[in-house]
């Protein structure tokens, strides 16, 4: 559970997440993730789903979601890259986005696209159980399995690869028939547990 205290400030959070609160508290919609028309109309065609809803007010706010971990990821100025299921809260003054991400959310079928995070404040993304950070470097890259996939920062390059072999098809696999590879500098947050893709059914 995530629990913010306001003095009159606001911050933005996914969509019914408010668990309790005292004090003072308005809350109000926010379509298409907070980025007005433009925004709404780029995730009815895109399929990414984030829903958020502003809360301002005095006293403290409690969020969750489905008992889910809670991380706060610190920016500077720089954009963090998150699924829009693993977005929980964000200060106000950070704006969000929608970024393609190639084959990769092909092989979620979560669509094309993810969400993006950037400016200076906190942002809180969830995980089931307690979230891994992983360094990416130019000597180290790094291949996720993309159903534990939450969230990537820095100046990170994706890939999408297929392990898909004759075995995989015949069911002798090992199970992680797509991956996402990461080169570059930066970090990449993950779970020690799996969603639903469409690469776990291959």
């Amino acid at each position: 559970m995530l629990a913010i205290d306001m003095t009159g400030d606001a911050v933005k959070a996914k969509n019914g997440s408010m668990v309790a609160y005292d004090g003072q508290m308005d809350f109000k919609k926010l379509s298409g993730g907070g980025e007005g028309i433009r925004g709404m109309v780029t995730r009815r065609i895109t399929g990414e789903q984030m829903t958020l809803m502003e809360v301002k007010g005095h006293g403290t706010c409690w969020f969750a979601d489905r008992a889910s971990e809670i991380n706060l990821v610190g920016l500077q100025g720089d954009k963090l890259y998150v699924e829009s299921s693993n977005l929980l809260a964000t200060d106000s003054g950070l704006r969000t986005g929608t970024s393609f991400t190639g084959m990769r959310g092909a092989s979620q079928g979560n669509g094309l696209f993810t969400t993006t995070v950037e400016g200076h404040g906190q942002a809180a993304i969830m995980s089931d159980g307690p979230a891994v950070v992983l360094r990416v470097s130019p000597q180290f890259p790094l291949t996720v399995d993309p159903g534990a996939y939450i969230a990537h920062q820095g100046n990170v390059r994706q890939s999408f690869q297929s392990g898909v072999t004759f075995r995989t098809l015949m069911g002798e696999g090992g199970g992680e028939a797509f991956q996402i590879r990461f080169e570059g500098d930066g970090l990449v947050y993950v779970q020690p547990s799996e969603r639903n893709t469409i690469a776990g059914d291959v």
